[in-house]
């Protein structure tokens, strides 16, 4: 519960594609980064604003055309990955949309970065 609402945390897309390719595999980095994942939802479940928030101007193109978002927040999990996020919300609940789990690697591409 956040400010009485009921937070819903959801995979989307690339991050439950992601998300379920981790759970198959059974090697150290897959669970720790698994590991990783389950106490950041937790924690979103009590405070969605708990990543950092990406400016307008910099959402990547690409999330704003595939998942009509106007907001992304960002959060650090284990072994240099990423997790981001959008919020909708209404009066009676707050939905959190996973968008995408990815490495830094295609963290920094996906923001063109260098």
């Amino acid at each position: 519960m956040y400010l009485g609402k009921e937070v819903k945390v959801l995979l989307k897309g690339q991050a439950k594609e992601s998300y379920l390719e981790l759970k198959k595999r059974e090697d150290k980095d897959a669970q720790t980064l698994l590991n990783s994942i389950e106490r950041v939802k937790n924690i979103l479940k009590e405070n969605p604003m708990y990543g950092d928030p990406v400016k307008k101007s910099q959402i990547p193109p690409k999330l704003i055309v595939e998942y009509n978002i106007t907001n992304l927040y960002r959060v650090e999990l284990s072994n240099y990955w990423r997790m981001l996020y959008s919020l909708v919300g209404n009066e009676v609940q707050i939905f959190l949309f996973v968008l995408s789990i990815i490495d830094h690697k295609e963290y920094n591409k996906l923001f063109g970065y260098k």
